[in-house]
Order: C-alpha cells, then structure tokens, then sequence
C-alpha cells in the first residue's frame, strides 16, 4: 500500500515550466521573422531611406497588423521574463507584487503608445 504524503504545491518562484519556455520561445522566433521581414523590405527600398519610406513600409493594414502582433509578443515576453525575476529574486511579497503591478502598467503604456504611433503614420 502506497503512502500518500500529499502534495504541496510551489506558489513563489518562476515555476511555469514548459508553457513560458514554450511561450518565450515562440515569441521570440516571430520577433525575429518580423525583423528579417523589414529588412529585408529596407534592403530592397531604392534610394536613401526617410520617413516617407518607412511610412511606406507601415502603410499597408496587413504590416500594421503585424506589427501589432509583434508587438505584443515582445510585450508577453518581457513580461514572462520580468516577472521571473521579480518572482525569483524578490522575496518580500509586497515588494514582489508593487514590481509586478508596475511592471503592468509599464507595459501597457508601452503598448498604447506603440499603438498609437503605428495608426498615426
């Protein structure tokens, strides 16, 4: 007869495992095809590149889409990553959760301004 000694369930610490490696992963991996995309757009731009060239570059709905899309990957991966540090080098609670909370706030203005300069061109 197998003794159960109950499970105790870890509720600090990055402990996500495989869905945030997974996650940082394929983030990570659209990022870097969105970056290979506008360079490829760059190099194949003519002539000297100024704002009415990457205004250009933006103007379409599918790369303003896009973009947006990878903005939010790099926002949930600064995320996953900022809040595994908090999280593993943080101890007092409450010092953790202000970190964590401004962290939110810091990445949604960040996500509001990117919006806000990408519909604007």
């Amino acid at each position: 007869m197998s003794v159960n000694h109950g499970s105790k369930r870890i509720t600090t610490g990055a402990h996500y495992g495989l869905r945030d490696w997974l996650a940082q992963r394929i983030t990570a991996a659209l990022m870097a095809s969105f970056t290979l995309l506008v360079l490829v757009q760059v190099i194949f731009t003519s002539g000297p590149i100024g704002y009415e060239e990457w205004a250009g570059i933006f103007a379409a709905q599918w790369m303003k889409v896009l973009t947006f899309v990878t903005i939010l990957s790099l926002l949930y991966h600064a995320w996953i990553g900022i809040r595994d540090i908090w999280m593993d080098y943080i101890k007092p609670l409450g010092l953790r959760l202000f970190l964590h909370v401004a962290s939110l706030i810091w990445l949604i203005g960040c996500a509001g301004w990117a919006v806000q300069a990408l519909w604007l061109l």
